[in-house]
């Protein structure tokens, strides 16, 4: 395992309003470890869903994107699905969650959180 924070640029982009909304959550949980990590895992109504978890340490293979102070972690098998998409945070009346908008999804459903390839 790795802490060693990459940064790539181009290849997941975070929005301003997601980097304060992990940033609040690590000041939230006085941890300033945690980073954001988003997978993709087969299921949903669209063949392929978006998963979310909150980890301090990140694996050897894993993508690490930095903005000023946030960090999102991608694992290799994600990274392929999740490249060139970006990251954001919404409050809206069906809740608030983190969000990403994926120019590789050839469709996704009415929730944004299934797509498929």
């Amino acid at each position: 395992m790795s802490d060693v924070e990459i940064f790539t640029p181009s290849v997941i982009e975070i929005t301003a309003r997601a980097v304060a909304k992990i940033k609040s959550l690590k000041l939230e949980e006085e941890n300033d470890d945690l980073k954001l990590r988003i997978y993709v895992t087969g299921g949903g109504c669209s063949g392929f869903q978006y998963g979310f978890s909150f980890e301090e340490k990140s694996d050897e293979d894993d993508t690490l994107v930095s903005r000023e102070g946030a960090t999102v972690i991608v694992d290799s098998l994600s990274f392929q699905y999740l490249e060139g998409s970006t990251v954001d945070y919404e409050k809206s009346l069906m809740g608030s969650r983190f969000l990403v908008t994926n120019p590789n999804a050839q469709t996704t459903c009415g929730c944004g959180l299934s797509f498929s390839i």
